[in-house]
């Protein structure tokens, strides 16, 4: 059972994958993002298609959602459940919104014990943090 993971952001859109068996997150590529989430959504199910021709049927998607420290919504909170709301609906399987709070941080501290630029460290952001949030979903029971 594959699991997508979605970082979504209105420049870049991370993507993250989890192996066969649901078990360990794997960065998987970053697409352009987009204001609109019907736009931001339709990029992704490209993705969706794109990998399951390489490879296999991603079952579950996971849509990281954006939280202030406390728990309450923050400015992006209603845009990422709209798009999530879309993105179920074009990709025709169930979508989970998942806490995303700090994975970010949480991505480029993973990110920094090997590569030192900030810039290259940039371009691979945005899918790492799908990965973080994809592998606290996969721990916490959801992937199986």
């Amino acid at each position: 059972m594959r699991v997508l993971a979605v970082d979504f952001g209105e420049r870049r859109i991370g993507l993250a994958v989890s192996d066969p068996s649901g078990t360990i997150a794997r960065p998987l590529s970053v697409v352009q993002g987009s204001t609109d989430p019907v736009r931001a959504a339709l990029a992704v199910v490209a993705a969706i298609v794109a990998f399951e021709q390489a490879d296999e049927r991603i079952d579950t998607i996971v849509v990281g959602r954006p939280a202030k420290l406390d728990g309450s919504p923050t400015d992006q909170t209603q845009r990422v459940e709209a798009f999530a709301a879309d993105l179920g609906r074009r990709a025709g399987r169930p979508v989970i919104l998942r806490d995303e709070r700090l994975t970010s941080h949480e991505a480029d501290a993973l990110l920094a014990e090997h590569e030192a630029d900030w810039r290259a460290r940039k371009k691979k952001l945005d899918a790492a943090a799908a990965a973080v949030i994809l592998q606290e979903y996969l721990d916490g029971g959801g992937g199986r």
